[in-house]
């Protein structure tokens, strides 16, 4: 296992941690999450540039970094929506789009012929993290109000113009329209996936 590879599973092994840490009570428990959030955020940037750098770009590292990515971002999500910061129709969306990219991309590996990637798919990506940072940041300045017994205005403020929602309104619509061009991209796979998946549920005429 090479060295990026090894950083997207450290990844994938410091979402439950920033998790964990999320739910508990007090400030500094937050923080803490916080701080697991952003080495394992770094992380993606890293081995994605040491795969890069030292020619470390496999077949299997093409599958799990991103696989990662939505790891890490959905479990952010799936916590905000618990602790009531987003909605759960944007969590859903969300979530079922990369449930279906990871199918798709796993279909793919399979057949031994790796999916189309697209460009905007690392944008997303990164709205999404910088997302979970907006939503984060908010969250913290909230807990260290309510511990000092205060009211903080912006945060009022932004709370009465639905600043969070709106912001993941726009997350979604990007989320939505790379998922549509990435299975544009690979029709070929889709294609033949779903005709696997209409062979496996339908029965031929000689079966029945």
């Amino acid at each position: 296992m090479n060295l990026p590879t090894r950083l997207t599973v450290l990844r994938i092994i410091l979402t439950p941690v920033f998790v964990y840490l999320l739910f508990h009570d007090g400030l500094y428990y937050k923080l803490a999450s916080f701080f697991v959030y952003v080495i394992a955020s770094l992380t993606d940037w890293y081995d994605g540039y040491i795969a890069k750098k030292y020619g470390y770009v496999t077949i299997w590292g093409k599958f799990l970094d991103p696989l990662a990515d939505k790891i890490l971002v959905s479990a952010a999500f799936i916590s905000f929506t618990v602790l009531d910061y987003v909605k759960l129709w944007v969590v859903v969306t969300i979530v079922l789009r990369d449930f279906l990219i990871t199918i798709l991309r796993s279909y793919a590996m399979f057949r031994k012929h790796p999916v189309n990637t697209i460009y905007l798919a690392r944008v997303k990506t990164f709205f999404q993290m910088g997302a979970v940072y907006v939503v984060f940041a908010f969250l913290l300045v909230e807990e260290f109000a309510k511990e000092k017994g205060m009211t903080i205005a912006a945060i009022e403020y932004l709370k009465k113009v639905e600043f969070i929602d709106k912001l993941m309104i726009i997350v979604v619509i990007l989320t939505v329209y790379t998922g549509v061009k990435y299975f544009f991209y690979n029709k070929t796979h889709l294609s033949s996936l779903l005709k696997a998946f209409y062979r496996l549920f339908v029965p031929s005429d000689s079966q029945s």
